[in-house]
């Protein structure tokens, strides 16, 4: 518990988290704000096709923050300090405190799975906030058991982000794949008019867990049993690799 409480409060030290619940909190909204915009016409009419997307849509293409959180608690471990602190790296006096590396890796997919839940909750609001602004009377009623699979979504996107993190030892790039990834063009959506195999990559299958998709085949729950098993297997990898690797190279 000392050591999950440490890496609470180092995560929280750190400049870039609020980056990241800013950009958690507001973009999902926006992105809510401008689909139920686009829709309110039809939605008013009774004639939309995408009505059980309305709102959820921002909170599946908003996962930004939560990808800057997993790859920023693992990131910042590697930052070299400045030369009056001895020009060391984090990491090196963090793994003397915990001298167990599972005990510190477990302690540091904590602390990023509690800041996480608390981000996809604060999400949540805004974005429920920005499509009622919109659509007022007609917005339609959010279930709870798909705001749960949001919240999941969200968590376990952040565990493969600082999973992914791990395993390259450097930020740069899980930080920019998987927010194109999620953003701009989605590898999974691509690969799957080769291969419904691609159906089963992490992101396709989390977002399975709150929205039905035109091509979606798997049930929230199953969904759901896919992204976490990513996680693991993610993890684990991670753990394995942390466990051989020299801090020092």
């Amino acid at each position: 518990m000392r050591a999950f409480n440490a890496e609470l409060s180092k995560l929280f030290s750190l400049p870039g988290i609020w980056l990241a619940f800013l950009i958690g909190a507001i973009a999902p909204a926006v992105i809510a704000a401008l689909d139920s915009t686009a829709q309110k016409e039809e939605i008013i009419a009774g004639v939309s096709t995408r009505l059980s997307e309305v709102g959820y849509i921002g909170l599946a293409l908003g996962v930004q923050g939560v990808i800057i959180l997993g790859v920023l608690a693992v990131s910042s471990e590697y930052l070299t300090e400045s030369s009056e602190s001895g020009g060391g790296q984090q990491i090196t006096t963090s793994l003397t405190v915990v001298s167990s590396r599972l005990h510190f890796l477990l302690a540091k997919a904590g602390a990023v799975t509690v800041t996480s839940i608390l981000l996809s909750v604060v999400a949540m609001m805004t974005t429920l906030s920005a499509t009622h602004l919109v659509l007022g009377e007609y917005t339609p009623a959010f279930e709870g058991s798909k705001l749960l699979g949001a919240i999941c979504y969200w968590t376990f996107t952040a565990l493969l982000a600082f999973g992914i993190t791990v395993l390259t030892k450097n930020g740069t790039i899980p930080l920019a794949v998987l927010i194109i990834n999620t953003s701009v063009v989605s590898f999974s959506f691509l690969l799957s008019k080769v291969t419904k195999l691609a159906l089963y990559l992490p992101d396709r299958a989390g977002i399975d867990m709150f929205m039905l998709m035109s091509d979606s085949f798997l049930t929230p729950f199953t969904g759901g049993l896919v992204m976490f098993a990513w996680v693991v297997v993610i993890f684990i990898a991670a753990a394995i690799v942390f466990h051989r690797r020299d801090i020092a190279s």
